[in-house]
Parts: C-alpha cells; structure tokens; sequence
C-alpha cells in the first residue's frame, strides 16, 4: 500500500513497516505524530529524524504493510524482503543473508577499499569507473569470495534478512 492508506491505517492504532525494516510507526494521537520505533529499540518523533532523504523515501513507497509479531524483530520476528531490498541495505553497510542459504553464517556484505597484490608483488587498488572502489563479498563456510554473484535464485527470492 502506498502511505496514504498506511497513514489512515496508522491513526486507526495499527503498527505500519516497510517489508526490510526491523521496527515499525505507529501515530501518537496525543502529539498527534508518527513515532518510530527502531531497530535499536528507541522511539523517536519523526520531526527529530536525523536522515530527512531517508524518512522521505520510506513515506514515498508504496509497500507498506501491517507491523506484524512474526515479520518484525523487535516484535519477536524476522523480516524477510525481496533481493531489490537487500541490495539497498547491503550498500547501507548491512549484513545479508537468505534463509533458504544451507550453511550456517553465509551472509555478503559491501567490501570497500578493495585492493590486491599482482603477479609482480605490486599493490593495485582497484577503482572502477561505474563501481568505484568497492564490490559485494559474500562470507561463506570456506572464507570470504570478493566479486560475488546472485543467482537467479537469490535475485528472484523473498527470503533475504538482515544478519548481525
């Protein structure tokens, strides 16, 4: 839903995420403002946001759902998103991780300041017209792969979620 149905929603009572978020909004009819509830477990009024762009971006989509206990983490849960989401936290600097991975503490994260030793011992920093300085690694059972590559798999599934 887009937010102007989760803001009727929202003054109605009901608790209202974007799907990758691990709190939640909700309106206080007193300040009669939308306080959200972080994934640090503070609440803040959201006139104090300290990212403008990024508060504006959360109202201007249009996924928004219901807050539930099983698909929000500081309710208990675990909040599954599609790969497009993961993509946009992992260049965040979060830890992501599919549920449907089989070994255990799998997850790819941004790799910046990339660089390595050549055949003549020299060290070359790498730096990328379109990319910059910086790659996914994904971190797996036998060590770390820089350069990793989604499969159509991970890039089509909605099991992605936030690792610490």
């Amino acid at each position: 839903m887009d937010f102007k149905e989760a803001l009727f929603y929202l003054k109605l009572g009901y608790q209202m995420k974007l799907p990758s978020w691990c709190g939640y909004w909700t309106w206080d009819k007193e300040k009669e403002t939308i306080m959200m509830y972080t994934k640090d477990g503070e609440v803040l009024d959201i006139r104090e946001t300290q990212r403008v762009d990024y508060t504006l971006e959360n109202i201007l989509s249009d996924e928004w759902g219901f807050a539930r206990d099983e698909d929000t983490p500081i309710l208990g849960g675990v909040a599954y998103m599609s790969f497009g989401d993961a993509i946009k936290l992992v260049k965040r600097g979060l830890k992501l991780a599919r549920k449907g991975w089989n070994g255990k503490n799998q997850y790819i994260e941004l790799a910046t300041n990339v660089s390595y030793k050549n055949t003549n011992d020299e060290v070359v920093n790498v730096d990328h017209s379109d990319m910059g300085n910086k790659t996914i690694a994904f971190v797996g059972t036998s060590g770390v792969q820089l350069g990793w590559l989604a499969s159509q798999a991970d890039m089509l599934s909605d099991d992605w979620m936030i690792v610490k």
